[in-house]
């Protein structure tokens, strides 16, 4: 095997061969697992939660794979309708042209090629990242069989009763023109305004307010002045004092030669503002529903763009919302009606993806019903037939989530749950199967066909398409469905749904998890999938979201290969949407990668991945931490050739009837060995992915490593033939294991190792992923052998430690005495000599009697044991005493400097939080490094 561990080329060599293999597909006659791939947009590539995510599935496709269950894990892409629209969108922009400019039919076209351009570059990523999915079955939302069952999703709800059109009050987007739903909506604190506006009474009407003066009007206070134009009434509290006299009457609408009535309803505030509010039915949710109490005329004052239309005066007509703002609230202070402007903070909607601030708009739009618990006929109303079943599956215990605390979140969404309006005015998605007739009636079917064979239509009646698409989350709902073949009742839907587990972000439990358990209960009669494991998000080092605008995306791919600084700049500070903020971003780049990235291979990637996911928490990326991994393939590739050295072409004990002679090392790395398997099966069902990895990593890199490959060279170099078998067999057995162990983790390197290893420890197979994943056996375990071995580590280091102290080189044979031995200490140190002399680097271990004077030594304590190594003739105890003084010297420099600085309030508070704890955690490593040296030389003092 080669001598060094070289990511790259173990990569290119093992995905090539597990495509040939066929080795990702479902196999074998075991219980299904099954695992659908979150489908990724194709909007672009994929970013460092996908990666972070593929490695938590492909390690639980893996293990189960290894288990001999039939396990497929589902992989496909995403259509991701408003999202890919605007990448085409502006990409044309760039190119001089738009999408009004190509029409529909060309610019689909054009979504298409971005499409499949994206499309590859997804899968080559998740190809590269070791990604076991079952590439005969990739899906995409948009492929003709699942647009297939996306139509007969929508047609099977409308026959039900369970989708309506209505014309209701929706999120307008007026940058994209459509609708988008409450999740799409961001709300954000912004600075603004509240106007105080005067309504004049109508009929010349008056009262006398609360300060004894006679008023014509009633002040509203109003922080979007523009909607005044369609308002439908104004509204007081029904107990407000101030205003009871005034129900019932009616006020002129100031610009618009209308009278409009005062009414009273217990959604008005008393104390925002004046206490009296203007109602806009039409452009605001809350009045909406006041609105429909009071049976209120809806004025819809806006164009699809937040232009104002011809519902209002001529004078506003075709001015940009806040340029008719301006106007109107200059005319009211022109007319004497403006009372007052206060500085006001207020939430601010906004649509997540266009960043324009929404307008609540009146419009049709089709809706699935999950609010009514009956229907005017008698049937299942939408929350006794979609939304109770989703909560019911989770309080059941059917559906569990992972961490428990998520599925709050589930029930607070679903039990406050609205109509679900489904449809978007784009051009990119699945258009809505509807069809109209001159006359505006509407029909729903299949096709076209369908529609006129059922309403006995005849070809020469005009029948137009909806121009509406659906809403994106409207055919993923469908997902663990419709990539099993449904609505055909086909083999793989039979055996993989209900799927396994669903592994996603907090972030779309809303959007995405709760949809797919409503529809999945739905058509599919059962829950989508048993376990909801809830990912954290990946983020930079210091806890910010990556994002392109912010300049702290790393590639995943990226970091498996190396970077160098200047193409991580380039790629960072290219096509930024605020070009301003190239500068930052580069300096902040410098600053934290000034050598760019170095490879690490995807394995090390991976394990990193695996090793911070902690339940609940969201990741704080280090690449340092991806180094030190990569350090670990290392290790554990120079552990494989240590095995092939010592075992290949001899007699590693696969001979049955060969004498074999097991030593405490080998009784105790195969109990380890039980230990560490038993806790992977248990991090597995628990999804601890960052416990499994720490238990690996410890077996791996401490007991076998550093001790077991140590602890056999005595045996291998001069044990009896029975001794010799017996080590090799178990060097070559743990170490097949240990691949075994870490191949759902680390797939490539573990791959490549195993191949070598496996026939020494008397194994074969074209692929460790079809080779049993280890399961322990209790009967191993041997607590006497780990005592005993405990005990000689424990002695090992001891003399180690004195080592460094003394500063004396690691190779000299030392002398060494031992006091205090008691029965036990005595055995092992006889039966353990070899052991000990050979790792320690020590002479043969002399007794000291009880009543003897101890020469001047150097002590290390194992229990009641002292561990002595006379010093005479070891050390220049001058020279030592000279070299402790100048280190003590020059660290007490640093650590007043250091201190020096913490007592700086400057430094302190002006400082990031992050540099602060560093310089902290700086002092207290070097007061701890000045004990111990102090103590140091005490001890030489002593000699």
């Amino acid at each position: 095997m080669e001598k060094t561990f070289e990511p790259h080329a173990v990569e290119t060599r093992w995905r090539d061969r597990w495509n040939a293999l066929g080795a990702f597909a479902p196999q074998g006659s075991g219980a299904p697992y099954s695992i659908v791939i979150p489908p990724p947009n194709v909007t672009g590539t994929l970013h460092m939660g996908h990666a972070f995510q593929h490695t938590i599935m492909d390690a639980l496709t893996r293990y189960h794979r290894m288990r001999g269950e039939r396990t497929l894990w589902q992989p496909g892409t995403d259509h991701a309708g408003i999202a890919t629209q605007m990448v085409v969108e502006r990409n044309l922009k760039r190119e001089g042209t738009s999408r009004s400019a190509l029409g529909r039919d060309k610019f689909v076209e054009k979504v298409w090629e971005w499409k499949d351009h994206s499309h590859g570059i997804i899968t080559s990523q998740i190809r590269r990242l070791g990604s076991s999915v079952d590439w005969s079955r990739e899906r995409f939302t948009m492929d003709a069989g699942y647009e297939k069952a996306v139509i007969e999703h929508f047609v099977r709800l409308f026959d039900a009763g369970l989708i309506y059109r209505g014309k209701r009050l929706v999120n307008w987007d007026p940058v994209l023109q459509t609708a988008i739903s409450d999740l799409e909506v961001s709300q954000e604190e912004e600075n603004g305004h509240l106007w105080h506006l005067r309504y004049p009474l109508a009929g010349g009407a008056s009262y006398v307010d609360e300060n004894g003066q006679r008023q014509t009007w009633i002040v509203v206070a109003t922080t979007r002045p523009e909607t005044m134009l369609g308002d439908a009434a104004v509204a007081v509290h029904p107990e407000d004092e101030r205003y009871r006299h005034l129900i019932g009457q009616s006020v002129l609408l100031p610009l618009c030669d209308r009278e409009i009535p005062v009414i009273a309803d217990e959604y008005v505030d008393r104390t925002f503002g004046t206490g009296a509010v203007k109602i806009t039915p039409a452009h605001d949710f809350n009045d909406y529903a006041v609105g429909k109490r009071h049976d209120l005329s809806l004025t819809n004052i806006f164009t699809a763009t937040a232009t104002v239309n011809d519902n209002a005066p001529q004078a506003y007509r075709g001015l940009d919302r806040y340029a008719a703002r301006d106007k109107i609230v200059a005319a009211f202070e022109a007319a004497g009606l403006l009372e007052k402007i206060e500085d006001h903070k207020l939430k601010v909607p906004r649509g997540d993806r266009s960043g324009a601030v929404l307008e609540p708009w009146l419009t049709d739009q089709w809706y699935v019903d999950l609010t009514r618990k009956q229907q005017d006929d008698g049937r299942p109303g939408g929350w006794t037939a979609i939304t109770k079943p989703a909560i019911d599956a989770v309080e059941s215990g059917r559906i569990r989530f992972v961490p428990d605390n998520w599925k709050t979140t589930y029930f607070h969404w679903l039990e406050n749950i609205q109509d679900w309006c489904i449809s978007r005015q784009l051009w990119w998605g699945h258009r809505i199967p509807a069809w109209y007739d001159d006359a505006g009636n509407v029909y729903v079917g299949r096709s076209e066909a369908e529609v006129r064979e059922k309403a006995r239509l005849g070809a020469d009646a005009a029948l137009r398409r909806d121009e509406d698409v659906f809403d994106t989350w409207f055919s993923s709902d469908i997902w663990p469905l419709a990539t099993l073949g449904w609505p055909e009742q086909t083999p793989e839907l039979k055996a993989f749904y209900p799927t396994s587990v669903l592994v996603t972000g907090f972030d779309i439990i809303f959007f995405w998890v709760a949809r797919m358990v409503m529809m999945g209960l739905y058509f599919g009669h059962d829950v989508p999938f048993h376990d909801v494991f809830i990912t954290g998000l990946v983020r930079d080092p210091e806890g910010n979201k990556m994002s392109k605008s912010k300049g702290n995306v790393l590639d995943p791919l990226d970091v498996a290969d190396g970077i160098t600084l200047e193409a991580l700049l380039e790629k960072r500070t290219t096509g930024l949407m605020q070009p301003k903020m190239a500068d930052k971003i580069a300096k902040k780049t410098k600053k934290d990668y000034p050598n760019g990235l170095s490879a690490v291979g995807i394995d090390a990637l991976r394990f990193t991945f695996a090793a911070m996911a902690t339940n609940g928490r969201d990741i704080r990326f280090d690449a340092g931490r991806a180094e030190g991994y990569r350090n670990f393939c290392n290790k554990l590739w120079n552990a494989a050739r240590f095995v092939v050295m010592n075992c290949d072409g001899q007699d590693c004990g696969l001979d049955e009837n060969a004498e074999i002679e097991l030593g405490e090392a080998e009784r105790w790395i195969i109990s380890k060995l039980q230990r560490v398997e038993a806790e992977a099966a248990e991090q597995f069902s628990n999804y601890r992915f960052d416990l499994l990895s720490r238990a690996l990593y410890e077996f791996v890199w401490n007991e076998l490593c550093d001790w077991y490959l140590e602890l056999a060279k005595p045996a291998l170099a001069t044990g009896t033939a029975a001794q010799q078998r017996g080590t090799r067999r178990t060097l070559a057995r743990v170490m097949e294991t240990a691949l075994r162990l870490l191949h759902p983790l680390i797939p490539f390197v573990t791959e490549d190792l195993w191949q070598t290893i496996a026939p020494l420890a008397g194994r074969a197979g074209n692929t460790v992923m079809q080779a049993p994943y280890p399961v322990a056996d209790a009967r191993k375990i041997d607590v006497t052998a780990e005592a005993d071995v405990e005990w000689l580590k424990a002695f090992i280091l001891g003399v180690r430690q004195i080592r460094g102290e003394m500063n004396i080189a690691p190779g000299k044979i030392l002398p060494i005495v031992l006091r205090n031995t008691n029965v036990t200490d005595e055995e092992r140190a006889t039966r353990l000599e070899d052991s000990i002399t050979f790792l320690a680097r020590v002479e043969a271990p002399q007794r000291l009697t009880h009543d003897a004077a101890e020469p001047p030594a150097a002590t290390a304590l194992l229990g009641e044991m002292k561990i002595l190594v006379p010093m005479a003739g070891l050390i220049d105890k001058d020279a030592e005493l000279a070299r402790l003084a100048k280190l003590i010297a020059k660290i007490e420099g640093d650590l007043a400097r250091n201190e020096a600085r913490l007592a700086s309030d400057k430094f302190v508070n002006g400082a990031p939080a992050a540099v602060v704890q560093k310089e902290r955690d700086r002092v207290a490593a070097q007061r701890t490094e000045l004990a111990t040296l102090a103590a140091q030389q005490k001890r030489i003092e002593a000699l």
